[in-house]
């Protein structure tokens, strides 16, 4: 048997080594999610230093000050204090509570309500209650369903009021 030829290491003239360095940084270059501090963030400088000018601390080592060494050192200007005060206004803004139930969830509670009313006790026995749900367990559905589709419920309880008062 002879030697197997190795294959050599040849230049490669169609890649562009500029686009390809590129593109190398910023695959391992971290995402910030963050709109407020990509927007302030500086690719020139450490993230330490952007996260101090930024008013903001860049990991837990050294914040607070445990030593006397700590007084010695100079306290870091704030450059960029708009950034905290935007996140700031930000996390204040009012979030929607965007949970819903299923349409199955939905069609089990009315059935519940509409036959046991608030008996929960009741409502477990029932033949419906296909997966064996606890009295508490009925209570948190109902619970849930009152809380996501609040208009809708007492929509439907004012009619099976009606119902039964006629």
């Amino acid at each position: 048997m002879g030697k197997k030829a190795s294959k050599r290491n040849t230049f490669n003239y169609n890649a562009d080594r500029k686009k390809l360095q590129k593109k190398m940084i910023n695959k391992y270059r971290p995402r910030i999610e963050c709109a407020q501090i990509r927007k302030a963030w500086d690719i020139k400088k450490s993230a330490k230093r952007n996260m101090q000018e930024m008013g903001l601390t860049f990991g837990t080592k050294g914040l607070l000050p445990i030593t006397s060494k700590a007084k010695d050192e100079p306290v870091a200007q704030v450059v960029k204090p708009y950034v905290v005060r935007e996140m700031e206004e930000e996390a204040s803004l009012p979030r929607k509570d965007t949970t819903t139930c299923s349409t199955d969830l939905i069609e089990y509670v009315h059935h519940m309500i509409r036959e046991y009313g608030e008996d929960y006790k009741a409502m477990a026995r029932d033949e419906k209650n296909y997966y064996q749900d606890t009295p508490k367990q009925i209570k948190r559905k109902v619970d849930l369903y009152k809380r996501c589709h609040a208009e809708e419920h007492a929509a439907f309880v004012a009619s099976l009021r009606a119902q039964t008062s006629s």
